[in-house]
């Protein structure tokens, strides 16, 4: 059983309580920080659970790494069929970065709406 211990605020007995520790601080990118702000607006609940659990930041990464893998294999894989190589970047600069900016722009949505955004 728990050693609870109190502080009286007025007429009220107030439990001292602390968030446990994360494990070690942990770096979030772009998905895992747009993860947890979607999180705190959209999952309260998931939220403040995570937080009192001491495992937001742990599951913020792994969302962050899953993320960034799935949108490294949709960029591959959507270069590979539309047949955008390091040839045409020689050949077309601008058509390169334009089309490699459309694949990126597409690659962001899809991963935002199955990975992040859930």
């Amino acid at each position: 059983m728990a050693n609870i211990t109190y502080r009286q605020v007025n007429d009220f007995m107030i439990p001292n309580l602390t968030l446990p520790p994360e494990e070690s601080p942990i770096r979030l990118g772009k998905w895992g920080m747009l993860h947890k702000d979607y999180l705190q607006k959209h999952k309260k609940v998931v939220f403040a659970t995570l937080i009192t659990q001491g495992k937001l930041y742990q599951h913020c990464a792994e969302v962050e790494n899953q993320a960034q893998q799935m949108f490294d294999d949709l960029v591959a894989q959507m270069m590979k069929n539309e047949n955008i190589t390091e040839h045409l970047k020689e050949q077309n600069q601008m058509g390169w970065v334009r089309r490699m900016n459309s694949i990126q722009d597409i690659a962001n949505e899809i991963v935002s709406l199955y990975v992040v955004f859930v």
